[in-house]
């Protein structure tokens, strides 16, 4: 597969990105990367800064690339974590992206790309979303801070908001690291 397009115009929430993913591929395809997705081992504890979270990924069931993946994707939101608190990256505290669930939500996706092909990814400009949103920080308005620090390095929004929190720091770092160019608004 040499081109993939994400839809990113309705949900751009890490879910509905790896849903696409998946959707891509064929029965038999799906299903191994569903199998290595069970595999990746990664234990169910709170990963608090990025050190932690890269000795995770270093430790994955997966392919180097994968794992470089990941880290690259860390790597964006703990800079978008510093940037907004005004810290150093490794002075970065990782609250909800640091859950077993987002790292492995973000390593699936990976592992989804590399069974792709490591395509070209073109997407539709992002969906992120309005209202509040609660989080380890308080009540924030969506996008919350680290989302907008990553959007702001010249992702796209759809000019029409849903409703609720449709764009996270994680998705908005996953989309950062692989889409690779953004189609004009109605493609």
């Amino acid at each position: 597969m040499d081109t993939v397009k994400l839809d990113l115009s309705a949900d751009a929430r890490r879910s509905s990105i790896l849903a696409q993913l998946l959707g891509l591929l064929g029965n038999s395809a799906r299903a191994s990367t569903q199998d290595a997705i069970d595999m990746l081992n990664i234990p169910e504890k709170h990963h608090h800064d990025l050190d932690e979270v890269l000795a995770t990924i270093g430790s994955l069931q997966a392919s180097e690339q994968v794992k470089a993946d990941a880290a690259s994707v860390y790597h964006i939101l703990a800079q978008a974590e510093a940037q907004v608190h005004g810290c150093p990256v490794e002075s970065t505290h990782f609250h909800e992206v640091g859950n077993a669930s987002t790292l492995r939500s973000v390593a699936a996706i990976c592992l989804a790309i590399e069974v792709l092909g490591h395509p070209h990814i073109s997407a539709t400009p992002v969906q992120v979303g309005s209202g509040k949103v609660r989080c380890a920080h308080g009540i924030l308005d969506i996008p919350a801070p680290a989302t907008a620090a990553i959007l702001a390095t010249g992702i796209p929004l759809c000019p029409k908001k849903g409703e609720g929190e449709l764009c996270t720091p994680t998705s908005a770092a996953i989309i950062k690291h692989f889409v690779d160019d953004f189609l004009p608004m109605g493609e």
